[in-house]
């Protein structure tokens, strides 16, 4: 009941059980001030920040997981270490044997155990053929005037490389007035070289060392007025 009840009534209350009248501004209570405090109950089911929600069953008792789930397992280190090592002595072993001329031009103690080596595997050690460290320092093409449709072919080869190396081939081309090859004629080393040919084949051109071409050509009496020459290695 309000205030404004009991005054409009003189303060005079009739109680709903028993019936009987007394005075209801006497009894009135005054509202408390203090706000109420929740507590949380188990049956309405309120949030409790001191429990937490009971764990998620582990994987082990949930049993093994799917393969596609599984983790792949990491490769043992030994066996790529010995992998690893595998791979670069066949590296090793490969550009030891493209290089070989070189290593045992670089090296000359090392020539020996090399042909060895290459005996039992069918191949050779053949001089290094580096053309781009050979270079023909100077040429001259001359008729021979004692005898008639023969030229004298002179040049100089160099060789700029550090180590020996192979005597080279070389090729002429004779032209005409137009600069077209009218005659071409390729020179091995056994056909520039003196009598002691094979030995100087074998030993090669050495390092920084230059050799004299002379060779005597028979053009057949070919008109040609002009000459191109340049060395190269067969493959």
């Amino acid at each position: 009941m309000q205030p404004a009840q009991l005054a409009a009534q003189s303060g005079t209350v009739r109680c709903g059980k028993c019936g009987e009248l007394f005075n209801g501004v006497a009894s009135l209570v005054a509202q408390s001030e203090q706000p109420l405090t929740l507590e949380p109950s188990p049956q309405l089911g309120l949030f409790d920040p001191s429990r937490r929600p009971a764990e998620a069953p582990r994987q082990a008792e949930q049993g093994p997981p799917p393969p596609f789930m599984a983790e792949p397992r990491r490769p043992r280190r030994a066996l790529w270490a010995m992998l690893s090592v595998l791979a670069l002595l066949a590296l090793a072993a490969q550009v030891g044997y493209r290089y070989r001329a070189e290593v045992a031009a670089m090296m000359p103690a090392a020539r020996a155990p090399l042909a060895s080596l290459c005996r039992s595997l069918g191949c050779q050690v053949p001089l290094p053929r580096r053309p781009e460290l050979m270079s023909i320092d100077s040429s001259e093409l001359q008729a021979d005037d004692r005898r008639e449709g023969l030229i004298s072919l002179n040049a100089v080869i160099h060789n700029r490389a550090a180590f020996s190396q192979a005597y080279p081939s070389l090729e002429l081309t004779l032209t005409d007035e137009a600069d077209r090859p009218v005659l071409r004629r390729v020179l091995t080393p056994n056909d520039y070289l003196d009598s002691r040919a094979q030995q100087l084949v074998s030993q090669g051109i050495g390092p920084g060392a230059i050799t004299t071409v002379r060779v005597l050509l028979d053009t057949s009496r070919t008109p040609a007025t002009g000459y191109r020459l340049y060395l190269f290695y067969p493959s």
